[in-house]
């Protein structure tokens, strides 16, 4: 895919997109039951972009049904590894064709500007389905130790019915990390992406089914996390549920799954990432531009956002000043503009809970050193420019609870043991860093933090090769890697007792 060549030609381009609406329910696009529908908003101007099917218990039912008795068919779940394969890279060979539409749907829905969308979102979607159909014949079964008159087999079936629930940050990349391995395995799927950011979600379905995925494979139902989210976290015909999200609605899932049919539930559920910054850092310069990416890069809404950086007392000032310099050039901005690093908060409501933490930052004594205020107001859209808190204690809100947003809590600690404890002394545990010279500390730091990630010397490091996902409330699953293709499965042993020859 090649970079868009202009502002304007962008704003021509998104003009005249086609947005698909209607719920994906058997391979055909649907009305809700109900045939009610709710505003898709542009956070961009505040424009409402087209109306969306808003589906409930009804919708849901319906798209169940026909996950179900696909499945059951065959026609995918007992489909040979060669065609599964086949028709998963002719999926990702149309996502990458149609990559220009789909970024700009992407940066018109939830705020993301378009140069990311077009350099990271979109080709990193592809290549995670890429990825996963090249894996679908290189995986093979067991045969456990036995003794000669026995045979041990130990075999991966595919798990019924998957259910994914997907958050608005990264809507389609978090879409296919949970699409990949579960089509891989051969489960039937059904997709409730959020109700901010539903289109992308609605056009791939389209593009998987052109690609030769039989109908009601892949299903779509849009709508609210109280309505049709439950209702997927409830049916006693689901047999699996990966969601993305808050801790809050991540706990909804557990009790959901407890209430029905104990349906497995993998959950990845934020974080509140250390960054942590020795006074023996190798380069500066580069811990505070990763400082200042690792925060303010897609406005923040990032799970593994680096939104507190830990830094040793003897640098703190120094590597403020490049952060604050770093930040200065992010500024907000329209995000089908190509020049803009920040776009807008994905909608008013997120807007204002990003401000009101700021708010309270500043009531509880951390000293703003950036930013703070909500920018473009005359645009119509939502968007908060970067911001950095200096002077925060770790018991503070701003550095307990996640944000969401480009909001930067720094905390200075006296050595690299300090910073550890501080680092672990909050309820997550997804992501953390170290930037330091000594290969010991180094190592030391990395066995002691409770993060499922940690980076040593960069900021965000790692590929479809490594799993990703937290300990303590950042959730109990692993995206990506061949890791995740265990997530979808059932892991069936049979033993076979021989008879004489």
């Amino acid at each position: 895919m090649t970079t868009p060549l202009s502002f304007e030609a962008l704003k021509s381009q998104a003009s005249s997109l086609s947005f698909r609406n209607k719920a994906f329910i058997n391979g055909d696009y649907v009305d809700a039951l109900s045939g009610k529908t709710f505003d898709c908003i542009s956070p961009r101007d505040g424009s409402v972009l087209t109306k969306i099917a808003e589906c409930d218990l009804a919708d849901v039912d319906r798209a169940v049904v026909a996950a179900r008795a696909v499945f059951e068919k065959g026609s995918w779940s007992e489909a040979s590894p060669g065609t599964r394969k086949a028709v998963m890279m002719k999926f990702a060979d149309l996502m990458e064709q149609h990559a220009s539409e789909l970024a700009l749907l992407e940066s018109l829905d939830m705020g993301k500007p378009i140069t990311l969308a077009v350099r990271d979102d979109i080709p990193l979607s592809y290549k995670c389905i890429r990825w996963y159909a090249e894996a679908i014949d290189k995986i093979y079964d067991e045969i456990s130790p036995s003794d000669p008159h026995s045979i041990g087999m130990i075999t991966r079936e595919p798990l019924g019915v998957v259910a994914a629930v997907v958050p608005w940050n990264f809507p389609l990349m978090m879409a296919v990390w949970k699409l990949g391995p579960a089509l891989a395995m051969g489960n039937s799927i059904i997709l409730k992406p959020a109700e901010q950011s539903s289109l992308t979600a609605l056009r791939v379905a389209e593009l998987a089914v052109e690609a030769g995925l039989p109908e009601g494979v892949l299903n779509v139902v849009p709508g609210f996390g109280p309505t049709a989210g439950k209702a997927l976290g409830l049916h006693d015909d689901v047999d699996c549920i990966a969601f993305t999200g808050s801790g809050e609605v991540g706990k909804l899932f557990l009790q959901y799954s407890g209430q029905s049919n104990m349906k497995r539930v993998w959950l990845e559920c934020g974080g509140k990432s250390p960054n942590i910054v020795l006074a023996d850092c190798p380069d500066l310069d580069a811990a505070a531009e990763a400082a200042a990416s690792g925060i303010f890069y897609n406005q923040g809404e990032v799970c593994t956002a680096g939104s507190r950086l830990i830094v040793e007392e003897a640098i703190k000032d120094e590597l403020i000043e490049k952060v604050i310099a770093a930040g200065k050039a992010m500024q907000p901005g329209d995000p089908l503009d190509p020049a803009s690093e920040m776009g807008a908060i994905v909608d008013e409501s997120q807007m204002n809970r990003v401000l009101g933490y700021i708010e309270k930052g500043q009531s509880e004594g951390a000293r703003l050193s950036m930013g703070g205020k909500q920018v473009r107001t005359d645009s119509g859209g939502y968007y908060v420019e970067p911001t950095v808190f200096d002077g925060v204690n770790n018991d503070m809100t701003i550095a307990q609870e996640e944000i969401f947003g480009p909001v930067l809590s720094v905390i200075s600690v006296a050595d690299w043991k300090e910073a550890v404890k501080t680092a672990n002394d909050t309820p997550y545990g997804l992501a953390a860093a170290v930037w330091t010279s000594d290969i010991n500390k180094a190592h030391l730091a990395a066995r002691k933090l409770r993060a499922g990630l940690v980076w040593i010397n960069c900021w965000d490091g790692g590929s479809m090769t490594m799993p990703f996902g937290g300990y303590k409330q950042s959730g109990t699953g692993r995206d990506r890697s061949l890791h995740a293709l265990d997530k979808y499965c059932e892991i069936k042993s049979t033993w076979i007792a021989l008879g004489d020859a």
